[in-house]
């Protein structure tokens, strides 16, 4: 009598278990859904996006760049084309923070693969020796002169979504120039005072000037 007790109190336990584990399921799903759903809702409108995308290059060229950026489905699409050599990237909805970029466009096939590797679940380590390899071998192309991006970061809270204005923001700069060194440029390798110039992964294929201004 009492094994038979015990035998029915250990498959009610472990259905209870099951229960439980199938609950904590549930429940994932549905964070997941949700965190899904938050993402598309934080896709703006077309006009916004372009907006925004435009702050990081200097005036000249925010009318005729060309700027990528999100649709409906999270997907990166060209929301615009432009004509001037610019190209502008608007805010990743599922990253935290506002982060634009625009940069000339004989660099575009260099950020392109980088998006494309990561894309197919590449680290960032196998996305920068695949670029390498692909560099030396010629298949995928840097510019031959310094190539500039423009990065301009801020904060969801200071974004208006009904203008693309974004009321507080920091800019970085960087040059890039594959092969780069201190001693043919004359930078240091590291950081150094707030604001000075130094330059990145000297000697490699994605040599780049850092300029990041002090804060004021």
């Amino acid at each position: 009598m009492i094994y038979c007790n015990f035998v029915k109190f250990r498959i009610l336990s472990l259905h209870l278990k099951k229960h439980a584990i199938m609950k904590k399921l549930a429940i994932l799903l549905v964070f997941m859904i949700s965190i899904s759903a938050l993402a598309q809702d934080k896709i703006l409108p077309k006009d916004i996006q372009i907006k925004t995308a435009v702050l990081a290059a200097p005036e000249m060229y925010r009318d005729a760049a060309t700027v990528l950026g999100y649709n409906d489905e999270g997907k990166l699409i060209t929301l615009r084309e432009g004509t001037n050599g610019m190209v502008c990237l608007a805010d990743d909805p599922k990253k935290e923070g506002i982060s634009v970029a625009c940069y000339g466009a004989e660099l575009e096939p260099f950020m392109a693969r980088g998006r494309a590797l990561i894309a197919e679940g590449k680290s960032n380590e196998q996305k920068q020796e695949i670029r390498k390899k692909e560099i030396k071998e010629g298949t995928l192309k840097m510019p031959s002169e310094p190539s500039m991006v423009y990065v301009l970061a801020g904060e969801e809270k200071d974004l208006n979504t009904e203008t693309g204005e974004l009321l507080k923001s920091r800019i970085r700069y960087v040059i890039y120039k594959p092969y780069m060194t201190g001693e043919s440029t004359g930078l240091p390798t590291k950081p150094q005072t707030p604001g000075m110039p130094w330059l990145m992964d000297a000697g490699t294929h994605r040599a780049h000037i850092m300029i990041t201004p002090a804060n004021k």
